[in-house]
């Protein structure tokens, strides 16, 4: 029962989080709601299949669950962000940090170009 109630609660606050990203430019969106998606089939199966028949994040979710597939427009998305990230990086951070968001980066953007499109 507990663990039920805890996957509830991030689920709640995975949506909450994955909800702001919409408007946060920096803050990821369909992670957010895998994450609250993969909370919800262990706590509300009905908080669940809402998600994944939303008209907009529902075939995101489907498809990186049934084949753990990223769209190309979420990986050119992706990408974008990224060089944003590093941009700040470069621009706020002095050498040698100013490299660390370039290496995360370049490190999740190998893993995201070399997953199945959905």
């Amino acid at each position: 029962m507990i663990k039920r109630q805890l996957y509830l609660w991030a689920g709640l606050l995975a949506l909450a989080l994955g909800t702001a990203g919409i408007a946060l430019p920096l803050l990821p969106t369909v992670p957010f709601m895998i994450l609250a998606a993969f909370c919800f089939a262990r706590s509300n199966p009905a908080l669940e299949s809402r998600l994944l028949n939303h008209p907009k994040f529902g075939a995101h979710l489907v498809a990186w669950r049934e084949k753990g597939a990223i769209s190309r427009h979420g990986k050119w998305s992706a990408t974008i962000a990224f060089g944003i990230s590093i941009a700040i990086g470069f621009a706020i951070l002095t050498f040698p940090w100013s490299l660390a968001p370039m290496g995360a980066a370049a490190l999740c953007l190998i893993w995201i170009w070399f997953k199945p499109e959905a």
